[in-house]
């Protein structure tokens, strides 16, 4: 009698790669490695939103209350240093200045400078009329937009 050949067959090996390639698709998309890095962008532009707002409220702290002049009522693109800043609010001769006192710079979005205006930071700033701040990312991936008032 005939020993038996030990090894795979050509249908079993294929069965195992059509399970690992199914197996190794569902994990690929439960993953989702976009989705990951905008979570992290996000998080990111949510931790500028709130340094830049707690920045603006201590200046104000060591101003007597009075906020930076430069935060209007209409919703303006902070300007990222201290050039030539057209259309954008900036905030950088306040918050940073030379003795770097609230902010050591003023932050940058993730998605800049493709998503800002020239010399832009990609967050916007707004006072409303009870002197509220509103400080936002428009540039938000995962959610519609960032933002936090104080």
């Amino acid at each position: 009698m005939p020993m038996p050949h030990k090894g795979f067959t050509l249908i079993e090996i294929l069965i195992a790669i059509g399970i690992i390639a199914i197996l190794s698709s569902i994990v690929i998309i439960a993953v989702n490695p976009a989705r990951q890095f905008a979570q992290a962008r996000d998080s990111k532009r949510q931790s500028d939103v709130n340094a830049i707002l707690n920045a603006v409220y201590q200046y104000a702290v060591g101003n007597n209350g009075s906020l930076p002049t430069s935060i209007t009522l209409t919703s303006t693109e902070i300007c990222k240093d201290d050039v030539s800043c057209a259309s954008l609010i900036n905030l950088h001769t306040s918050l940073v200045g030379a003795t770097q006192i609230y902010l050591v710079s003023i932050p940058m979005d993730p998605s800049c400078p493709t998503a800002c205006a020239v010399n832009g930071a990609g967050y916007t700033i707004v006072r409303n009329a009870n002197g509220r701040i509103t400080v936002s990312a428009p540039d938000a991936e995962i959610a519609v937009s960032i933002s936090v008032t104080r």
